[in-house]
């Protein structure tokens, strides 16, 4: 062990052990060994008497020295040398160092020390030896620094640490500050290991000022290109502008300071489709390329500068694009100058501002130049970050033979060339029309053909959009026949069913069976309605109503239409408001939500449906925008599909806006909704995140029966007999006499129609179509008190024989019954003309309460 006393001076390691020194501890062991055993046997040869004095004292000796020991081992005056320290070879080479070093244990006492170290924290000596914690203790900022490299130690890491000193503080004199940089390392691996830290301080004031010095060279050329005759700006493989320069912002009218590190895109300042035509170099890994371009900047507030672009890109070894370097030439002047360059510059401004592509080829297909409209239809096509260097790689393998072909025609000379559609190459199914014109040959050209080529993703779009918008207005005129045939059909069906219930009791075994043919064909009479509601050829009638019964009826149809894979859960809430809405509206409504919720779950799912009332207070707080705050009944509609991405989102209400493959959908479905819904007076909001399903809440206004007005006489014009408020009255008397003028062309259904009023008390005359109404009209001098027509029939229709009748007698009453809507026929009327209306089918009770409403109104 070595005591502090006994260290050598400041210039020789703290702790470090020659081979002499080493040899002459050894020495000094042996003699003290020999001299107890001498003392041993001398006190062996006197008397035990005489010896016993001695031996006390020894032992005295020997406990006075223990005990020293034990206290300046405790204080750290004595210690123990490191074998690692005795190494001469290891002190000279940390003494050489130009960095201190300094080694301390787990309690950070210091074990080793080179000379630099000493110099550096300004020890007088090796006595005068701190930890680095002591060295730098009072200054507030060192500290900080020193207890992160402090704690770092003790877990086992790394440290490293700047920090700027006062000039006594790192040994040197005067009051300038140097840099020193501290670090630690601890000895071992992990926290457990890390027995010994070895610390070291290097003065790095030289290396700070030469960054200072590289830091102002740096800001000298910033200002020197800041302020140049030209302009500059760099852009990021992001498409973000680096850089920029302060001429080149006063020419485009922005402010360096609102514009900040990444505040401008290329696109914001590249007028057109000069950022396309900027991005269209072709990509050669390893190289640098420079291109120049002639093309317009945009101004802050829009106006354009025509500009000549030195663009320097490089490209990495795999052939991505780096930073650009661009150096910007106003031309503004030249347009005023040079008349042969003003013309220059008007035509490249025409040639890159044109709506259509233009590009100039060689025999081989090869792009000879092109304009940015050009450079942005081919960006992107094959995967390249470029434009297609050919223009044949633009086209899909499979119409390439066709492009080819016209391109070898402009190479012969033929000048009439008929237009190529393609479709171009790339992920997504874009298409485009070539029209390829022949040049004149130069054989210091290498062109054979000018292309020009126009995009016709969007009109092939829409026409396809305006097929199927024709194919389901054919198919609606289809439905809206068959459903207006079926109506007479089933017209007849429920009279006759009328005639049987009226002949029956219900205690005849029969009656339940009748009465299931009634139940069944009132079910068919909904299914018409539907289908009618789809041809649009349906009187739309709002009337009052409870959703909850609504959902109720349609959910039968609902669990057809999603299918055995989608759950449907319907949650009522309660005591649901009326709601003043048309029935077939309202259920189209549900119905196309639903079957958009099915799609959005092709591996099944649940479609839940929810109703509540919302008071006006809980509307005021909702975030909707442009509902006002009043008392709304809630219908949401919720699925668990795949959701609608964001950027479409607000899309989805448009007319044909589809996200369905073609031929599975018109995008006409949720339009529809919206225009239903706000026809009613009422709201649409949609709720979706991808993956997680989507949810349409629709509020409908609350309907108070105060405001509620007589209805309508069924004499006034477009008056309606609705079948389910006419159910739900007490039964009137619906006899009358009077003699009544039935005209239909079918034959079954008129015959039922007249033995049902017959049965009332009236009298009825019969007519197939409208030409033997009249004349059964004159045959009783027009001695009829009531019309009651078909609206299409042969030869003459209703709406011709209400004008011939009115002509004859104006006071006469008519009431029209057809499956179609009642403005269908409407407007070939005369203004103000009064008549009545029944929709088929009808029962029996509804048209003899019709006939009798209309007979005795005024």
């Amino acid at each position: 062990m070595t005591a502090d006393s006994n260290d050598p001076p400041a210039t020789e390691p703290f702790v470090a052990h020659g081979p002499a020194r080493r040899s002459g501890s050894i020495l000094l062991v042996v003699l003290i060994a020999v001299g107890i055993v001498a003392v041993a046997v001398w006190l062996m040869t006197i008397g035990r008497t005489q010896a016993q004095p001695y031996i006390l004292g020894v032992l005295a000796l020997l406990a006075t020295v223990g005990l020293f020991t034990l206290f300046a081992l405790a204080a750290g005056i004595i210690r123990f040398s490191d074998r690692a320290t005795d190494d001469p070879v290891m002190a000279r080479i940390a003494d050489q160092a130009q960095e201190g070093l300094v080694v301390t244990d787990s309690r950070g006492h210091v074990v080793y020390s080179n000379a630099a170290y000493l110099r550096l924290t300004g020890a007088a000596g090796p006595q005068d030896v701190r930890p680095v914690e002591r060295v730098f203790i009072g200054n507030p900022d060192v500290s900080e620094a020193v207890f992160r490299l402090l704690k770092a130690a003790r877990e086992g890491r790394r440290q490293q640490e700047e920090v700027r000193v006062a000039g006594h503080e790192a040994g040197q004199g005067g009051e300038q500050g140097r840099w020193l940089r501290l670090r630690v390392r601890p000895l071992g691996e992990g926290k457990r290991d890390a027995r010994y830290a070895v610390w070291s301080i290097a003065d790095v004031t030289r290396d700070r000022e030469d960054q200072e010095d590289v830091f102002q060279e740096l800001r000298h050329a910033i200002e020197y290109l800041d302020h140049a005759p030209c302009g500059f700006f760099s852009v990021n493989p992001a498409g973000e502008i680096a850089y920029i320069n302060a001429t080149l912002a006063n020419w485009l009218d922005y402010d360096l300071a609102e514009i900040g590190s990444g505040g401008l895109k290329l696109t914001d300042i590249v007028s057109g489709d000069g950022a396309a035509l900027l991005t269209s170099i072709a990509a050669v890994p390893g190289e640098v390329k420079t291109e120049v371009f002639d093309i317009d900047l945009r101004m802050r507030g829009g106006k354009t500068v025509p500009v000549r672009l030195y663009h320097k890109l490089a490209f990495g070894a795999d052939g991505a694009a780096g930073a650009s370097r661009t150096l910007v030439i106003s031309r503004a002047r030249d347009e005023h100058s040079d008349p042969e360059r003003a013309a220059e510059v008007r035509f490249m401004r025409f040639f890159d501002h044109t709506p259509m592509a233009i590009a100039t080829v060689d025999r081989g297909g090869n792009v000879v130049g092109a304009n940015a409209r050009y450079a942005k239809l081919a960006q992107g096509l094959n995967g390249e970050g470029g434009a297609a260097k050919s223009i044949f790689r633009a086209v899909n393998p499979r119409d390439r033979g066709l492009l080819i072909a016209a391109i070898n025609q402009a190479a012969e000379g033929q000048g009439d060339i008929a237009p190529v559609e393609v479709m171009l190459d790339g992920a997504k199914e874009r298409f485009a029309q070539f029209f390829v014109t022949t040049v004149e040959k130069d054989e210091r050209d290498a062109e054979t053909a000018i292309v020009y080529m126009l995009e016709t993703t969007e009109r092939r779009a829409l026409e396809n959009q305006i097929n199927q918008s024709q194919k389901m207005e054919m198919v609606g005129q289809l439905a809206g026949g068959i459903a207006h045939d079926f109506n007479n059909v089933l017209s007849a069906i429920m009279m006759a069913n009328d005639f049987l219930l009226n002949a029956h009791k219900p205690t005849d075994p029969s009656f339940q069976d009748i009465m299931q043919i009634k139940q069944n064909a009132t079910r068919a009479a909904t299914l018409v309605r539907q289908l009618l509601a789809f041809s649009r050829r349906q009187t739309l009638r709002p009337q009052v109503l409870d959703l909850g019964d609504a959902l109720s009826d349609l959910t039968m149809l609902l669990r057809r239409l999603i299918g055995e894979k989608v759950k449907l859960d319907l949650v009522h809430g309660r005591d649901l408001w009326p709601v003043k809405v048309d029935v077939s509206q309202f259920e189209q409504v549900v119905v196309n939500l639903a079957v958009n919720a099915r799609d959005a779950m092709p591996d099944g799912g649940k479609l839940i449906i929810r109703t509540a009332n919302v008071p006006t207070e809980e509307a005021a707080q909702l975030a909707n925008k442009g509902m006002p705050a009043a008392d709304y009944v809630k219908i949401e509609i919720s699925d668990t599909g795949t959701g609608i991405p964001p950027e479409i989102i607000d899309k989805i209400f448009e007319p044909f806006f589809s996200t369905k493959e073609v031929g599975k959908g018109t995008g006409l479905g949720l339009s529809t909704v919206y225009g239903i819904v706000k026809q009613t007076g009422g709201f649409v909001y949609v709720d979706s995140v991808p993956g997680g399903g989507t949810t349409f809440r629709i509020y409908l206004p609350r309907h108070r029966q105060e405001q509620e007005v007589a209805p309508e006489a069924q004499t006034g014009n477009g008056a309606a007999k609705d079948a389910a408020a006419e159910a739900a009255k007490p039964k009137p008397d619906l006899t009358g006499q009077g003699t009544i003028l039935l005209v239909e062309d079918e034959d079954g259904l008129r015959s039922l129609n007249a033995r049902g009023l017959r049965s009332r008390g009236y009298s009825v005359i019969e007519a197939a179509n409208g030409v033997e109404a009249l004349e059964a009209f004159e045959e009783n001098n027009g001695a009829v008190d009531l019309v009651v027509s078909d609206v299409v029939m042969p030869e003459m229709d209703g709406p011709t024989l209400l004008k011939e009748m009115r002509s004859r007698n104006a006071e006469l009453k008519i009431i029209f019954v057809s499956g179609y809507a009642e403005d269908a026929f409407e407007k070939s009327l005369p203004e103000n003309q009064q008549f009545a209306f029944l929709p088929k089918p009808f029962t029996l009770t509804q048209l003899v309460a019709a006939v009798k409403e209309t007979m005795t109104a005024n």
